[in-house]
């Protein structure tokens, strides 16, 4: 069995960076022998770094549902979906190239980035309270930390064009990214954030518990006629609605994501690991005696109070 820190094959610990580093360059080494992997190598340990505090300009990650955890297991599903799409591409589909590939493991890597707060920010609190907007927020990194990592103007805007497939403050089809191969980067990496987050082995007991508590303090900090954020009466309420939002997810994944997970199977020839996950996950929460007993990582900090926890009635 699997344990909470692993992914769904159960063989990388997705709360070890470098673990998760050393599967993304070994993939993107089979797919482009000749091409170095070093920018993707450092992006891996500056992520790492950002998310613990060591930058001057931003405090350390304070969401503890999306962590670096959930960050390292978005990056991975997302290599592997590129993966398998480069792997099973038909005669008539575009080639994936090295930058691409960067572009898109990037992408992964830092598409929550917007939930860290800027140590002059003395108007929000807690990070959760760019809930709304942290996709924007990481965009705008991201377009200047792929330029600082040398690569094109061009590149750079792809990076943060993709970010907006992770949220929901446009809708896929509105995204303005245009056809062919560029769009289905969107898809690929709109699908790791879903199959990723409800695959994961503790994934009702995060809802229950930390998911929560980021919505509330989403809705709070939200900017006047933002999209509205759904509400939930308590962590419970949240996992007791988990069937209907999986429902909501595959519709999203087949039909504005272009079935892009099916790439997942074609990665691991054969079974899809993280959507058999996902229904087992949606199956444990529809069942009303189900008990929620695992205990997730956590990986915030010691010094880090990520919101006071008596508020949202939950232990400490």
């Amino acid at each position: 069995m699997r344990g909470n820190c692993y992914d769904v094959t159960g063989t990388i610990r997705t709360t070890d960076a470098a673990a998760v580093a050393a599967e993304v360059v070994r993939l993107y080494s089979k797919l482009f022998a000749s091409a170095d992997p070093e920018p993707l190598e450092r992006a891996f340990g500056d992520a790492v770094r950002l998310y613990q505090g060591g930058d001057p300009a931003y405090w350390p990650c304070e969401t503890e549902y999306h962590d670096i955890q959930h960050v390292l297991d978005v990056t991975l599903a997302m290599a592997r979906l590129m993966d398998g799409y480069q792997s099973s591409r038909r005669a008539s589909d575009e080639t994936l190239s090295p930058e691409l590939y960067t572009a898109g493991t990037l992408a992964a890597l830092f598409h929550d980035f917007g939930y860290l707060r800027k140590r002059n920010d003395h108007r929000h609190r807690y990070g959760a309270e760019y809930t709304i907007t942290h996709v924007s927020r990481g965009a705008v990194f991201l377009r200047g930390y792929v330029r600082e990592l040398g690569f094109s103007d061009t590149l750079a805007g792809l990076g943060g064009t993709l970010l907006h497939f992770t949220g929901y403050e446009r809708r896929p089809e509105a995204i303005r990214i245009g056809g062919g191969l560029a769009r289905r980067l969107g898809e690929l990496l709109g699908t790791a954030d879903i199959i990723a987050q409800m695959s994961d082995r503790c994934y009702l007991e995060k809802c229950r518990d930390r998911l929560y508590p980021e919505f509330v303090l989403g809705a709070l900090g939200a900017p006047r006629g933002a999209v509205q954020l759904p509400t939930f009466a308590s962590g419970a309420d949240l996992v007791a609605r988990t069937p209907t939002f999986y429902e909501h997810a595959v519709r999203r994944l087949n039909l504005q994501l272009g079935r892009a997970y099916e790439f997942a199977a074609r990665h691991f020839g054969g079974a899809n690991l993280y959507i058999d996950a996902m229904r087992r996950n949606a199956a444990y929460a529809a069942d009303g005696a189900a008990v929620l007993r695992r205990t997730p990582p956590y990986t915030l900090l010691p010094q880090v109070q990520p919101y006071p926890r008596d508020l949202f009635g939950l232990a400490r």
